[in-house]
């Protein structure tokens, strides 16, 4: 089960994305810096609600439209496929139709482009459920961070999720190549440097390769928080961010 999500805070006043927040520039491959002025605040997954509080109503055709909610909505789809209860939900031809005139997503999901490791299976979500966006080891470059900003600034996404996974083979490769010194081929050199920074030289063998997986999946979420207009939407309550890996063994989903 997702354990927990968490959100970096910026210290930017907390207008509304869609009220006049002042365009930034993206700076898209800055790596966040710890000790910054950014503050972090914590949901636990599985968590009520206040006594005092209801849940915040649901957004366009019913689709969540708070980080909370669509925690408990990806977390609910990822229980009824690792339990084989799949509903396939979102495909019928009505969908199909009303979608064609608008969409209301409400996660986004940067995963790897493993085969195994689909997010709309893993999270048993169905047609305008998920912006996806995928590149090996969930490497980031502007393509990546264009389309996440995207989702946010123009689709009102409330909740980035970045999905690591067990037994990554862009993360093997990056630390093979790290050990050894040995180029890789072509543009997969470029996945391996963007990996490098988060191995963890502390372990060896598979022990190193499962620790720098969810090191580098946190090291995106933190570059990802640390963008201007992330972290705008994030002060203002409207966006969270979170890391997690699945596990291929039980194809559960835990938060990091």
């Amino acid at each position: 089960m997702l354990a927990r999500m968490v959100s970096n805070t910026s210290t930017s006043n907390a207008d509304s994305l869609r009220e006049g927040a002042a365009p930034s520039r993206r700076a898209l491959l800055r790596t966040a810096v710890a000790g910054t002025a950014a503050a972090g605040s914590v949901l636990a997954l599985g968590s009520a609600f206040p006594a005092s509080a209801a849940p915040p109503a649901p957004g366009p055709g019913g689709r969540p439209a708070t980080p909370e909610q669509a925690r408990r909505e990806l977390e609910a789809g990822n229980r009824r496929w690792r339990t084989f209860h799949e509903r396939h939900p979102h495909e019928s031809p009505s969908t199909r139709l009303r979608l064609a005139t608008g969409q209301h997503p409400f996660a986004i999901v940067l995963g790897c482009v493993d085969s195994r490791v689909p997010p709309e299976l893993v999270f048993d979500q169905g047609l305008g459920d998920l912006l996806t966006v995928r590149s090996a080891g969930e490497v980031l470059d502007e393509a990546v961070l264009g389309s996440i900003a995207y989702g946010v600034l123009e689709l009102a996404v409330p909740l980035v999720l970045v999905l690591a996974h067990q037994s990554c083979g862009a993360v093997g490769a990056a630390v093979h190549a790290d050990e050894t010194g040995t180029p890789l081929p072509a543009h997969i050199q470029y996945l391996a440097d963007q990996i490098r920074p988060s191995i963890d030289h502390g372990r060896q063998g598979d022990a190193r390769i499962a620790a720098t997986i969810d090191a580098h999946a946190l090291r995106t979420r933190d570059r990802l928080a640390a963008e201007p207009d992330l972290a705008r939407a994030i002060s203002a309550g409207k966006l969270a961010i979170a890391a997690a890996r699945y596990d291929l063994k039980d194809q559960r989903v835990r938060t990091l």
